[in-house]
Parts: C-alpha cells; structure tokens; sequence
C-alpha cells in the first residue's frame, strides 16, 4: 500500500457510480513499442504483441490501450503509463509509471486495478508498488494530456 507522500500513487479519495445509462469515462493506457520495449533481445522470453491484446482484452471497456514509440525509460522494460479518466483525474489521480511489466501476473493486477477505477479512483493492488516508478519531469510531460 502507497504511503500519503509517495507521488507514484496518490491516495484514491472515492468511487462515484455512474448515472444510469451513462457510459463512463476510461482510462488511458500507453504501452511502449519503441526501441528497448516489445524487443525480444531486450526483454526475452516475453510474447510483446499478445502482451498488448492480452491487456485490452482484460481491461475490456475500462480503458484505451494504445502503443507508443520510446518513452525513455529504456532501463525499465517493458514500460506502461496508466492515465486516469476525467473522474480519476478530478479525485487526484495522476499518471502511474510501471517499469518490468513482463508477465501475465502483472498484467492482470494492473487490469483488475483499472477496471476498479484506477488512478484517482481505487487502490492498486500492494504488488503494483514493485512495478511503479517515478520518471523526469522532461519525460513526464512529453506523455501527458
């Protein structure tokens, strides 16, 4: 569990349902592709394209998984940014970072974090802590909204 000061995960403040009807707002997710991310030479042993269909699969309506060339982090392959919805990002939430995303476990904790809400909205799961990482602002910046 993140501490109130750790800028990885703020704390999430509260889920509000839905208004009947409603479809609700998603979450993003970018999954890097470019130079050191999705090569098998770098991170080995890992299905790279499944990875991504695996991951929309399981997060189904919740969020928009998109891949995008280098995000520079090359030292924390396989890289993902977790982007809170509109509601997520009212709450508090911001941009998760998480580096070593190279196995079905992690991908399914991150799934079922997103489809509770994800950033803002629902706690991650304790492990996720082992896979969040903080970038520079540069970094940082080029990625968000």
């Amino acid at each position: 569990m993140s501490s109130p000061t750790d800028r990885r995960f703020p704390a999430a403040r509260r889920t509000a349902p839905d208004a009947p009807g409603k479809t609700a707002a998603t979450c993003k997710v970018t999954v890097c592709r470019g130079c050191c991310c999705g090569d098998p030479r770098k991170v080995p042993g890992v299905d790279h394209a499944g990875q991504i269909a695996r991951l929309r699969e399981a997060v189904g309506p919740a969020a928009a998984v998109r891949a995008s060339d280098c995000l520079d982090v090359c030292d924390q392959a396989n890289v993902m940014v977790v982007q809170p919805s509109p509601s997520g990002r009212a709450a508090g939430g911001r941009p998760v970072w998480l580096g070593l995303v190279n196995d079905d476990d992690a991908l399914t904790d991150i799934a079922t974090w997103i489809r509770a809400g994800g950033p803002g909205l629902a706690e991650p799961p304790g492990v996720l802590d082992l896979y969040a990482f903080t970038v520079s602002r540069r970094v940082r910046e080029a990625l968000e909204d």
